[in-house]
């Protein structure tokens, strides 16, 4: 097939133990998954979850062991990190009962969910999409993949975030309001679920900003840590 011009490179993250990558189809976000987040930013209650998404190639993906760079976005002076658990979806699926859900996953990582607050605050005060505060270039760094026969059971793991070795986030992936399970059968009811979506689940409280020459350590126990350099 002749196109007008050479496409793009595939959007993909490194899978642990494995030459193989995972190529990214579409990037789901969950808002205000964890109560004490939600009242973070001024909410209360389980109210019915909530999608946002991120372009594919929004992707930072980080090997193991490695310290992957965050380049600091354009546009903003209050660029916020959120630590999430992200969830790699290996087999489609639509309409998704809970109690099958777990079936289509792939695997799991440790992602960010980056943020221009400013941004995102402005557009919500005018009552206008904030895609601009959400769905930057390298808004969704992610470490390397673990496939779930690795993985184990996460429902309960620890999940936090440092920066300079200061902690800023912590809680556990029990708090979710919406379990992962719930989540897919939420999502899957609104988009056909594609093998390589990837599912960012909501971050816990403790959300704050980082500046050029900042160090941050994400990680969910279980799982392969997340290294960032903001640059």
């Amino acid at each position: 097939m002749n196109y007008v011009f050479s496409p793009p490179v595939v959007a993909s993250v490194p899978v642990l133990g494995s030459a193989a990558r995972f190529a990214v189809h579409r990037i789901y976000c969950v808002g205000r998954n964890y109560a004490e987040h939600a009242k973070e930013m001024g909410f209360s209650g389980r109210e019915p979850p909530f999608f946002f998404m991120k372009p594919a190639d929004a992707v930072v993906p980080v090997n193991a062991e490695e310290i992957g760079t965050l380049h600091y976005p354009s546009l903003t002076a209050n660029l916020h990190h959120e630590v999430e658990l992200v969830v790699a979806i290996g087999k489609e699926g639509k309409n998704i009962p809970a109690a099958t859900a777990l079936q289509h996953v792939y695997g799991y990582a440790v992602g960010l969910d980056m943020t221009r607050r400013d941004l995102q605050n402005d557009m919500k005060k005018q009552g206008r999409p904030w895609c601009i505060g959400k769905g930057f270039d390298h808004s969704a760094p992610i470490g390397p993949i673990t496939p779930v026969e690795q993985a184990g059971d996460l429902t309960q793991a620890a999940i936090w975030l440092q920066v300079n070795g200061q902690e800023r986030q912590r809680s556990s992936v029990a708090q979710l309001i919406w379990s992962i399970a719930e989540t897919i059968e939420h999502l899957s009811a609104a988009w056909a679920l594609q093998p390589g979506d990837l599912i960012y689940t909501g971050t816990p409280e403790g959300v704050g900003a980082v500046v050029p020459g900042d160090l941050l350590e994400a990680g969910i126990e279980g799982l392969s840590l997340l290294r960032l350099q903001v640059v």
